[in-house]
């Protein structure tokens, strides 16, 4: 707060005082009084009503910067009211006690909200827990009725599946904390069951699987991370080149203070220009608005959302026509961290 600015407020209010100390000094002309009074009285009015306006301004510059400064260093903002003292002039203690209703109030409406998307949550994991039993039930009728339609019908089950799988993990991955489990896992294990649970798909698409040097343990949770290399497995299949085969490539390397899963394929890439907003929510880039590769752009966003709460770095570097490789790097000694 600057002074000239406190003044110009105070305008009004310091003509008032000039103009009822002019009056008194035309008064004291008038009258036969001393020079002395004719001087010391306008003179120490003026000068008392300086001193005031001096402390008012120091007490309130205090107490405004202070706010300014606190507010600046809070991350939670609102929580301002609960750091900075009570100020000692009228103003600031209403000030104080309105942003106190006020962050009271607010904080009442995100209690509510959040207890209502709680609520949401879990009808939809509950949705998506019981759908699962007719989906099941449907691919037992499948496996005992093996044709050309149901096997057009079961490729169409799988992809239903990876949806609603991808539906669940987007609903909890906002509290991922709450629902992951951190101990040390096999990468082989963990590559080997992405492999399993997508191995129609990878058997469709004749796919040549290299994969070696995983013999290699980390601290992470095996059920997200599944979960993740599906994700990343599904959008190889899904931008494959039409002509020749598809190869894919998983191997770990161990390094002083990181483990690297590599994953790479041989499909059509992506743009130079699209590699940065890959992981951003709903870009689906040039290749997935083409026709024949529609695509919702949460899968690789989902990745990212999820290696971040996880404390796992995800890249990804692509050349287009020629492949795309996908990187997480899994720090040591992150299960303390964790």
């Amino acid at each position: 707060m600057r002074f000239r600015d406190f003044l110009r407020d105070k305008l009004w209010q310091i003509s008032l005082w000039l103009l009822a100390v002019i009056t008194i000094e035309i008064f004291l002309l008038i009258y036969p009084f001393g020079n002395f009074i004719k001087i010391y009285i306008p003179v120490s009015l003026l000068g008392m009503y300086w001193l005031g306006l001096g402390i008012e301004y120091v007490t309130k510059k205090r107490f405004y910067d202070n706010f300014s400064d606190t507010l600046q260093e809070l991350e939670e903002k609102y929580l301002v009211t609960e750091i900075i003292k009570t100020p000692d002039f009228l103003e600031g203690e209403l000030l104080k006690g309105y942003l106190e209703q006020i962050d009271k109030s607010m904080l009442e409406h995100v209690n509510q909200y959040k207890y209502l998307m709680e609520d949401y949550k879990e009808y939809i994991e509950l949705w998506i827990h019981e759908i699962k039993l007719p989906i099941a039930t449907s691919k037992m009728v499948i496996e005992n009725n093996k044709n050309m339609a149901t096997k057009s019908i079961e490729e169409e089950l799988g992809k239903l599946e990876n949806y609603i799988e991808q539906a669940l993990f987007y609903a909890r991955s906002n509290v991922v904390e709450k629902d992951y489990y951190i101990r040390k896992c096999s990468l082989k294990e963990i590559v080997n069951e992405s492999v399993k649970k997508n191995k129609n798909m990878l058997i469709q698409e004749k796919t040549i699987l290299n994969l070696h040097d995983l013999e290699i343990e980390v601290n992470t949770d095996s059920k997200w991370i599944v979960f993740i290399l599906n994700q990343i497995l599904q959008n190889s299949s899904k931008y494959r080149k039409l002509e020749g085969e598809l190869k894919l490539e998983i191997y770990a390397r161990n390094n002083k203070e990181n483990v690297i899963l590599f994953l790479k394929d041989n499909g059509i890439g992506i743009k130079k220009g699209d590699i940065t907003r890959v992981f951003d929510k709903g870009f689906t880039g040039s290749n997935g608005r083409m026709s024949n590769k529609k695509s919702t752009g949460i899968g690789l966003y989902l990745c990212k959302k999820l290696c971040d709460k996880l404390g796992i770095a995800i890249e990804l570097n692509a050349v287009e026509n020629e492949g795309t490789e996908v990187k997480l790097v899994f720090p040591k000694g992150s299960y303390s961290s964790l």
